[in-house]
């Protein structure tokens, strides 16, 4: 019986106590970044008053942090196969703790922004590690399963985030929203050094260093020349071409690196695989359709409605719990429905909330927008689950530590663009309503509203890409012969991916 077998059980049996026991500990890392990450979406409008600072600045609060991850993600593959799940896990929450306690003494937004990369570095390799260990211990047969049941720390986060931030924000300060990050991060140490496996792998290769220098800046440059068009209002300025311009190269560079060595940082060779190509894109453009309005929703209910930190919280409580119950469902129905079902009908979902969220007004009804927030988070469940299992179901299986980081590096540069373009687009209406005069509820709604035409958008085109994802139902990969020149059982090696 192979290490996955005895994590699950028998087929159709429960899992396994260890297996839980890791799901657990995973768990308690996931919902970590995800109370995180919403926490400090509720606190803009304060830190906007608290800095003196604009949009454009603040959301690089956000934006910094994940290019961080983003950054650091790529090395998750290599890194748990040279030194082993347990020493990663607890290298990276330890460096979140300390960019935690470092974000919670910062004295101005640049030191802000900077400790928050710091805390990046750290939480990147969290999820990717935590997917790809799963991945391994559960099998092909619990994928869908194991991944549904992983998905309900991440509908807790937006549930618990924003009603726990906004009581920070409102009865303490917002340095607590970093200083809470300490008791988790200590249980999650301990956790790990019980339960997380310690096993290395031979085949880890060198480090691609030279794709990591291309690729981070590649990612950062490109998303600071979005941010300067929207300060200088054309993509012909200088300030704005130059750094475009020069992700693009560095990313066309990236590139050629990746399909000339044996062990990128992000393995593009993977892209054979037809669905982890389709699967990807789904992903990287929802990410920009479902998690660069959330930056946006809070600052409506602060500025337009006049809510406090804690009722613009509670105000998206109902996304949380749509995303909830979807994972739930999603979860059970992901090893048994075809992917391309389960997320076309959640982008069409997450679609219909955006709509609401364009006819934005000053006395739009609340119960209106608690309605299209859950119909949202039940669109975001209903994408995210069966999309993440089926970029990854059809990669061999040693593949499946670095498939599983190129998985989620996709996904946050995703994140990343879509944090920081919707609010670039924000900044750039509010910019026009102060030029006109007309810096009122009712414009401030509207700057508002014209901005989810952006999320329409990405959701609609991430419908278009999901008709590319396999109709069939995902299948496990067949077994690789093992290469008698290198004693290994199937491909670590980019050009050892078939083509399916």
């Amino acid at each position: 019986m192979t290490v996955s077998e005895k994590a699950v059980g028998e087929p159709g049996g429960r899992l396994s106590a260890r297996l839980v026991m890791l799901m657990i500990t995973i768990a308690l890392g996931s919902i970590m970044m995800q109370l995180d990450a919403t926490m400090t979406n509720i606190a803009y409008d304060t830190l906007l008053t608290q800095f003196d600072s604009s949009l454009l600045t603040i959301q690089w609060i956000t934006t910094g942090y994940l290019l961080a991850m983003a950054a650091v993600m790529a090395l998750s593959g290599w890194a748990l196969e040279r030194f082993g799940a347990r020493k990663m896990w607890i290298t990276c929450i330890a460096l979140f703790l300390v960019g935690s306690v470092l974000c919670g003494t910062a004295w101005d937004v640049r030191s802000l922004i900077g400790f928050r990369v710091v805390q990046g570095l750290g939480g990147g390799m969290v999820l990717p590690l935590g997917m790809a260990i799963l991945a391994q211990e559960a099998g092909p047969a619990r994928l869908g399963r194991v991944m549904g049941v992983m998905g309900v720390p991440s509908a807790l986060g937006p549930v618990l985030g924003p009603v726990l931030g906004g009581v920070i924000v409102d009865d303490w300060n917002w340095r607590w929203i970093f200083f809470i990050n300490i008791p988790v991060c200590l249980a999650a140490i301990a956790m790990a050094w019980r339960v997380m496996p310690t096993r290395t792998s031979p085949d880890a290769g060198r480090l691609d260093v030279l794709g990591l220098l291309l690729l981070s800046p590649a990612c950062a440059v490109f998303v600071f020349g979005l941010t300067e068009a929207s300060r200088y209002r054309s993509f012909a300025d200088g300030h704005v071409a130059v750094p475009l311009a020069a992700g693009a190269v560095l990313l066309v560079l990236f590139c050629l690196h990746a399909l000339r060595v044996p062990n990128p940082i992000l393995d593009l060779r993977l892209l054979r695989v037809r669905s982890f190509l389709s699967s990807s894109a789904v992903l990287f453009f929802a990410s920009v359709a479902l998690f660069g309005a959330v930056g946006v929703l809070p600052l409506y209910s602060q500025q337009v409605r006049g809510h406090s930190a804690l009722e613009a919280g509670l105000l998206l409580v109902p996304q949380g719990l749509g995303m909830a119950a979807s994972l739930i469902a999603v979860g059970r129905l992901a090893d048994r429905i075809t992917a391309r079902v389960l997320v076309i009908g959640g982008l069409v979902l997450t679609g219909a909330g955006a709509v609401v969220f364009t006819r934005l007004g000053a006395g739009t009804s609340e119960a209106l927008l608690s309605a299209a927030l859950l119909v949202n988070g039940c669109g975001m469940g209903a994408v995210m689950v069966p999309a993440m299992a089926a970029a990854i179901r059809d990669v061999p299986g040693p593949m499946i530590p670095r498939a599983s980081a190129a998985n989620r590096i996709i996904m946050q540069i995703g994140s990343s663009f879509g944090a920081a373009v919707l609010l670039i687009v924000a900044q750039g209406r509010l910019d026009e309503l102060i030029a006109a005069g007309n810096l009122t509820p009712g414009g401030l709604a509207g700057a508002y509203g014209r901005t989810f035409w952006w999320v329409l958008g990405f959701a609609a085109v991430s419908i278009l890409i999901a008709l590319l994802i396999p109709a069939r139902a995902s299948r496990p990969p067949e077994p690789v012969p093992a290469r008698p020149r290198s004693g290994r059982s199937g491909p670590s090696r980019a050009e050892d991916v078939p083509d399916v």
